[in-house]
């Protein structure tokens, strides 16, 4: 997508399958992708909306978090992201991208399945940014296994660490440094509302994430502070051909979406900017799909 202006027809505005055969290991890297993800490197343009304002981002490296980094920065905020050691090639891109907004950029490499630096990655990124006024718990762990025999103690283990276990404890250790007006944003996904057979306990974990944001929600209101959900349909990045999917799915990825295509992680960064600034002042616990239309009621 060249620009967030000109009328175009949605469904031709990025690439639709087939795409080729790209099997990467997990974690994987969205460089190595083909066609590269838009997370809105050259495309999304900021207006001003959150100048001033101090975001983590975890996961921000590549795909949704990636995108909501990158608009962020854009948009005038100061953004810290966490991502996996191994992913320290797409993370250094995304800090380039930050500091040529003339924002400040923190990067936080390191394993949120660890208790430990789920809340020593929060405490670096208020001491850096100097405060925290946004949240984003966006990390998550995505392998696909086709039987319930398959999916082993330490697979489900690995998921309820990333997906569930790291947003309680991130959002433990983050609360207290929130002021009035903060915002909390959390992503979920379609699989928590129409479940893969496949994706068996990832599927679990965001419906959990769904049900912990809205009763969090709940709770911070009463300081001030908002927290809303994005539930993501089929969107291209590096979680699908990293053992998200099996192969056949990805070369297919997102045909059967109103769109006969997947969506772009940029296509998701207006909705993180709108949770994040005071234009969603009176939006709290609320669900918000993106989901090619196959909806999240």
């Amino acid at each position: 997508m060249k620009d967030q202006t000109t009328l175009n027809d949605p469904r031709k505005l990025h690439p639709a399958p087939p795409f080729s055969n790209q099997p990467q290991g997990a974690p994987g890297l969205a460089r190595k992708m083909e066609p590269v993800p838009d997370h809105g490197e050259e495309s999304y343009r900021g207006s001003s909306k959150l100048v001033g304002r101090k975001a983590l981002v975890t996961g921000g490296d590549s795909g949704i978090g990636r995108a909501a980094a990158i608009a962020f920065a854009r948009e005038g905020a100061d953004v810290a992201i966490s991502y996996l050691p191994d992913e320290e090639a797409d993370a250094i891109e995304v800090i380039e991208l930050i500091e040529a907004e003339g924002r400040k950029a923190v990067a936080l490499p390191g394993d949120i399945k660890q208790e430990a630096w789920c809340r020593d990655l929060v405490e670096k990124a208020v001491s850096d940014l100097g405060g925290l006024d946004i949240l984003v718990i966006n990390a998550g762990r995505q392998q696909y296994r086709e039987t319930i025999e398959e999916l082993s103690t330490e697979d489900f283990d690995k998921t309820m660490k990333t997906n569930l276990y790291a947003l309680h404890w991130i959002a433990q250790a983050a609360v207290p440094h929130l002021p009035s007006g903060a915002s909390v944003i959390t992503t979920a996904s379609i699989q928590a509302y129409q479940p893969s057979p496949i994706l068996l306990d990832y599927a679990t974990t965001k419906a959990g994430i769904v049900a912990y944001t809205k009763a969090l929600a709940k709770q911070l209101i009463e300081r001030g502070i908002r927290a809303n959900v994005v539930a993501p349909g089929p969107v291209w990045t590096v979680l699908q051909p990293s053992g998200g999917q099996p192969d056949a799915k990805v070369e297919n990825f997102g045909k059967d979406s109103d769109f006969g295509r997947p969506g772009q992680p940029v296509e998701l960064a207006p909705v993180f900017v709108l949770l994040a600034s005071q234009e969603a002042s009176f939006i709290n616990g609320e669900v918000y799909g993106v989901t090619g239309g196959k909806g999240v009621a």
